[in-house]
């Protein structure tokens, strides 16, 4: 890691609507690890980069620049993370249909094969009628994504299915469903338990509203297909219910947390274990990410904690309420770094944010270190805040 000395300087809005002068930091230089993280699995998420000249308003199907996405890839594979594709961050369930992420998967999975990378893609029944009118259809629904999947040599993902929130009538219908599910892999899977704070329509999952009795009816699922569940992501934002499912999972099944708010000391565990990752905030903070688990694997837990630290808040900020706009300022951080050329998404999604979401944003990813070219940001937040009236 090492720094410049050019430092910017750009006006700034705050949250009340005054500007100030902000001077970034110096530059921060990551370089990717000789020897991918050991001591725990990392996945990060990852977005998908529209294309930029494509019609790609609220309702169209999604167009994406096919070059930019894999590139993407190729740069969190480099530092050593698996990549977790077609899933919420991918936008599924808004504005990524089946036809864009069916074919994301194929071209994702044929990268992975070429160089070796980590591959886990999200098999869900997104393609069906949201009216789907039997349980029948909603596992008839899976198994078709599932073969998509496996076909292009990913680990499957089984992704929460709002058709089964909605019809399943308790417990038994979840359990009904997922053993037929789990019965139909090549591998072990990793099932997905993501809150309603991501997506409102999974409210109620598992097949009850309580926790602690959604919770009961997932540990009995894993520990009656414990061979065939490689471990569980859990989207709940709740720390402690994490904590507590991992204890109760059966050895050799993983916990891969996909809590974006307590990352830190859920992955660096305690006397009874510790959480893998599977993280939305891996696709932005990859590099200090893969040095901090870097540092993890050397015994350094100082280290690793001075690494993480100055990302939480930023981490908080990104995903805070509504959680599910997360995606904006994904591909914002992603714009301002360099991976792509524009500031657009899918859907019109980068409406979906404020400029003072954004502009605070732009400051906690400066304090945390993330950008290598700090004259790039600011040129390109710059523009930004031009066409929002801020003249700088």
């Amino acid at each position: 890691m090492t720094t410049r000395s050019s430092t910017p300087t750009l006006r700034l809005p705050r949250p009340d609507g005054s500007l100030e002068e902000y001077t970034m930091r110096p530059a921060t230089q990551w370089s990717p690890p000789t020897t991918p993280p050991k001591s725990r699995i990392a996945f990060a998420a990852a977005h998908v980069i529209a294309d930029p000249f494509a019609d790609n308003t609220p309702g169209q199907p999604a167009a994406l620049d096919w070059e930019a996405t894999l590139a993407f890839r190729r740069h969190l594979w480099s530092y050593g993370l698996g990549v977790a594709d077609a899933m919420d961050t991918a936008q599924r369930g808004m504005g990524l249909d089946w036809a864009a992420a069916r074919e994301l998967i194929t071209r994702v999975g044929a990268e992975a094969a070429a160089c070796g990378g980590r591959l886990a893609c999200g098999a869900g029944t997104d393609h069906a009628s949201p009216e789907l009118s039997s349980l029948a259809a909603v596992e008839a629904a899976y198994l078709e994504q599932i073969e998509v999947v496996q076909n292009a040599g990913a680990q499957v993902i089984i992704m929460a299915s709002r058709q089964l929130a909605r019809l399943a009538r308790g417990p038994e219908d979840y359990l009904k469903i997922y053993d037929t599910l789990l019965g139909q892999l090549d591998r072990p899977a990793i099932l997905h338990w993501l809150g309603p704070m991501f997506d409102p329509a999974l409210e109620g999952y598992w097949g009850s509203s309580d926790l602690e009795v959604a919770s009961q009816t997932l540990v009995e699922l894993v520990r009656t297909h414990a061979s065939r569940v490689d471990g569980v992501k859990v989207s709940l934002l709740d720390a402690d219910r994490e904590i507590a499912l991992r204890r109760a999972f059966p050895p050799g099944v993983k916990l891969y947390t996909g809590d974006d708010f307590n990352y830190p000391t859920l992955i660096a565990g305690d006397e009874h274990g510790y959480s893998d990752a599977l993280l939305g905030v891996f696709d932005p903070i990859a590099p200090i990410a893969s040095a901090a688990l870097t540092a993890l694997d050397a015994g350094d837990r100082q280290r690793y904690d001075e690494l993480f630290a100055p990302t939480l808040p930023l981490a908080r900020h990104l995903f805070g309420a509504p959680t599910y706009h997360y995606k904006t300022g994904v591909v914002f951080l992603a714009w301002l770094t360099g991976h792509q050329s524009h500031f657009t998404m899918v859907n019109g999604a980068h409406s979906a944010r404020s400029i003072p979401h954004l502009c605070t944003l732009f400051r906690l990813a400066d304090a945390a270190g993330l950008f290598s070219d700090p004259e790039q940001a600011a040129y390109r937040m710059s523009a930004l805040l031009t066409t929002a009236g801020v003249e700088q």
